[in-house]
């Protein structure tokens, strides 16, 4: 069924690749329409070929996706960073003249800003709900110190206890 040269062990059929990733077939379909995924390697029958390669980028999307809470728009951002930043690696050169190694220095350096600039936003984003819903917090306690009948906030939040609002 599979042809063992366009094939090799390390491949997976998109099948496989979505079970491994924890992701449907119509995700990685749509990554790979978003642009978030590079084409896959394909059978002679068309079936898409996942290498591990496509598979760590996949766990990458859903790190930024589930760990960091990004948006695919910023998720493709992140990703086409690092592409960038991969890209002038691989170009570098040793012998290469001082200005030719500053220039690629200085992409990547800003690029590597602008990766960190997306992260700080997030983290201010999720600073500010935590603030909101520590002081929300505050006020119940306030409140139940104020109006439960022995003056103790003895009854945890999930106890189910009712209360007049």
């Amino acid at each position: 069924m599979t042809d063992q040269s366009a094939s090799p062990l390390h491949y997976l059929q998109i099948g496989e690749a979505a079970e491994r990733a924890k992701l449907t077939q119509r995700t990685l379909r749509y990554y790979e329409e978003k642009g978030l995924l590079s084409p896959p390697s394909r059978m002679d029958g068309g079936f898409r070929l996942y290498s591990d390669e496509d598979m760590e980028r996949v766990e990458r999307i859903r790190e930024l996706k589930d760990l960091l809470g990004f948006s695919l728009a910023e998720i493709k951002e992140m990703l086409d960073s690092e592409d960038v930043r991969l890209q002038l690696r691989a170009e570098w050169r040793s012998d290469a003249d001082t200005s030719e190694k500053a220039v690629k220095i200085r992409k990547a350096r800003d690029i590597t800003a602008q990766q960190l600039a997306l992260i700080d936003q997030k983290m201010a984003k999720m600073a500010t709900m935590r603030e909101t819903l520590s002081d929300r917090l505050e006020k119940y306690e306030a409140w139940l110190l104020k109006w439960s009948p022995d003056g103790l906030v003895a009854e945890p939040a999930s106890s189910g206890a009712s209360s007049q609002s």
